[in-house]
This record gives C-alpha cells, sequence and structure tokens, in this order.
C-alpha cells in the first residue's frame, strides 16, 4: 500500500477510485493522493464537459480534464496547459 504524497495516510483504492470515476480513463494507478486529498470537480473541462482533477496546490479550476489535455497534446504537439490562457479562443 502507498501513503498519500499530501497528508501520508494510507491510500484507500477503492475509496480513491469512486473519487475518479468522473475522470474517464484514469485510475488510482494515475494518482499518488489519497481520496480526501484528490480534488475532482464534475462537469468543468471544456472540450468533453467532463470532470477535471485539480491539484492540491492549484490556485484555479482547470479548464482541461487529464485525457482532453493529453488528447490536445497528442494531435497538436504542443501541450496546452491545464488552463486555456487569455490569448486563445
Amino acid at each position: 500500500m502507498q501513503s498519500c504524497q499530501n497528508c501520508g495516510s494510507v491510500i484507500d483504492e477503492y475509496v480513491l477510485d469512486k473519487r475518479l470515476e468522473p475522470l474517464r480513463e484514469l485510475t488510482v494507478d494515475d494518482f499518488n493522493v489519497c481520496a480526501d486529498c484528490a480534488t475532482v470537480v464534475a462537469d468543468a473541462c471544456v472540450e468533453c464537459g467532463g470532470a477535471v482533477y485539480v491539484p492540491r496546490s492549484a490556485d484555479v479550476t482547470p479548464d482541461y480534464c487529464p485525457a482532453c489535455r493529453a488528447g490536445l497534446l497528442s494531435r497538436t504537439g504542443r501541450d496546452p496547459g491545464w488552463t486555456r490562457d487569455a490569448a486563445s479562443p
């Protein structure tokens, strides 16, 4: 069992999987945090309308879910980052 990188508690994979369910292809293996430290915002992705994972240190909610960010990177060769900048359409 792994420890959460934020709070140090043991990661309960069942609880974390339920929390991450809206994030499509992601699983508990993609994260190193417990369910209490994983913040998921439903319906926030500007591409697919799915959920986004908000890192603990983030000041804003990301515009792209991890799957759409990876998809944009593979299609365009440019990483859009988690949030759109003011110059983006």
